[in-house]
């Protein structure tokens, strides 16, 4: 299994090398050369088998020879031994043919946990045979952040350095990321919103000299394992509703796009899903990118949403890089053009894209109704990003079993949910004493040579 540039013009490498790479060297993100398929038969067979076998089947395709079966299966089992239920990823019926997949059981409590806890694994295997260390650098909009210092804090071989937003993250968001106190952990807040953080991460990457000479490493969901390992619930669920005799459709509140690339990427290996619903929060730059036919920046709105609080969805690129019949000269051009804000997505991959996903938005006031809804009909408490989803999930309910993915605990977001219903959710038993922890943090301005040097002195540091 080889894996390719979404621009075209960096070297082909292994999955384990592109793991260990993140961006590809001109800027692109890497995707598989092909994408293997699953039969009817085996899709079949993931009934009634544990999370970590069916991931193990899933996933086993992409590694190629990376990892013996063996190897392969005590890392995923450690990645999900932390999870506090017995199913990992269990489903909920909110109404007739609408089900809630609950994603947020992990040591962080967000669907980043699937994804990161397994990338750890991977990481301290890969470094480990290999006597390498390497420097994480992450941008976080809330949730990635504190699953990437949750994977990787207190490892030999690995330095976290990760950069959020200052002041627009949720209280709990950032404790879990400030209040670790491994030598190797680095919460970086930074003066900007998360697409300043973002841009910083990959102005790291494109700078050469830096990147190689702190060996940097990147977990964002820029990194083809983070998305493959979203995989993986696309098929549990899907099997526990009947598929593959059955289609089923899922609704997805996203804003880098990943966890919905996830979804496509499930489809394109033979699951019979029937529609890939986007939802937006009132930063709806994927909803109007599918109803325009452009994407054009607008800047951000601080939202009770904050993970949504977006306008360069990175993993949009890779769904281009397929509408554009995986041209990657048509999509550097289109990057190119980002630079000034908007690009113009051609009618021939617009239509690929439009008969591929649909997609819908919710206001902050449609948001809060949904969480009191939702209460008030079935009991369940969403996060403002669930809400999100359950919302456009409504929208568009039809005979199809209809999917929704609640990406967070609502104890991680508890103003807004005392705001939607009036009662405030409890952190788990575990996490009960977070507000109360030490934190440590340091304030960084939007400037590149100052996090570059910063990045550096800690590594000397250890």
């Amino acid at each position: 299994m080889k894996y390719i540039s979404t621009r075209g013009n960096a070297p082909v490498l292994s999955f384990e090398e592109a793991m260990l790479t993140g961006l590809a060297r001109d800027g692109g993100l890497y995707v598989p050369e092909t994408i293997p398929t699953m039969s009817a038969d085996e899709i079949a067979a993931l009934a009634g088998v544990s999370y970590e076998e069916a991931a193990f089947r899933v996933m086993r395709p992409f590694v190629g020879d990376a990892f013996t079966d063996d190897e392969f299966k005590g890392i995923i089992a450690r990645a999900y031994e932390g999870f506090r239920h017995e199913a990992r990823a269990p489903l909920v019926q909110l109404a007739p043919n609408h089900f809630l997949l609950e994603l947020f059981h992990g040591p962080t409590l967000a669907f980043k946990d699937f994804a990161m806890q397994l990338i750890g694994q991977l990481f301290q295997f890969s470094l480990g045979r290999r006597n390498d260390r390497v420097t994480i650098v992450g941008a976080t909009s809330g949730d990635t952040g504190s699953a990437a210092i949750e994977a990787f804090r207190g490892l030999d071989n690995v330095d976290v350095f990760i950069l959020f937003p200052h002041g627009r993250v949720s209280d709990i968001q950032r404790k879990q990321m400030t209040t670790p106190d491994d030598a190797n952990v680095h919460a970086l807040a930074l003066d900007g919103d998360f697409d300043d953080c973002q841009a910083k991460l990959k102005d790291m990457f494109n700078d050469f000299d830096f990147r190689d000479g702190v060996k940097l490493a990147g977990v964002n969901s820029i990194n083809w394992a983070r998305v493959l390992a979203q995989v993986v619930y696309y098929f549990t669920s899907a099997v526990s509703l009947g598929a593959p005799y059955r289609e089923v459709s899922f609704t997805v509140p996203t804003g880098n796009f990943g966890d919905i690339f996830a979804g496509y990427i499930a489809k394109k290996m033979g699951l019979p899903i029937k529609d890939l619903v986007i939802a937006t929060n009132q930063n709806d730059i994927l909803h109007r990118t599918m109803e325009s036919g452009a994407y054009t920046k607008e800047g951000v709105t601080p939202s009770i949403s904050p993970s949504m609080d977006i306008q360069v969805s990175s993993n949009f690129e890779r769904a281009l890089f397929d509408a554009y019949g995986r041209d990657g000269n048509a999509v550097a051009q289109l990057m190119e053009e980002l630079k000034d804000g908007s690009f113009p997505i051609s009618q021939g991959a617009m239509e690929i894209l439009r008969e591929t996903f649909k997609s819908g938005r919710a206001s902050e006031d449609e948001t809060m109704a949904t969480i009191r809804d939702e209460f008030t009909a079935c009991g369940e408490v969403l996060c403002p990003h669930s809400a999100v989803g359950v919302k456009v999930g409504n929208e568009n309910l039809s005979g199809t079993p209809m999917i929704t993915l609640a990406t967070a605990h609502p104890a991680k977001f508890p103003d807004a949910v005392e705001q939607a219903m009036g009662r405030r959710p409890d952190l788990p038993p575990h996490m009960a004493d977070m507000m109360d922890r030490e934190e440590h943090v340091t304030r960084v301005p939007n400037d590149l040579a100052y996090l570059e040097a910063l990045i550096k002195e800690r590594i000397a540091q250890r």
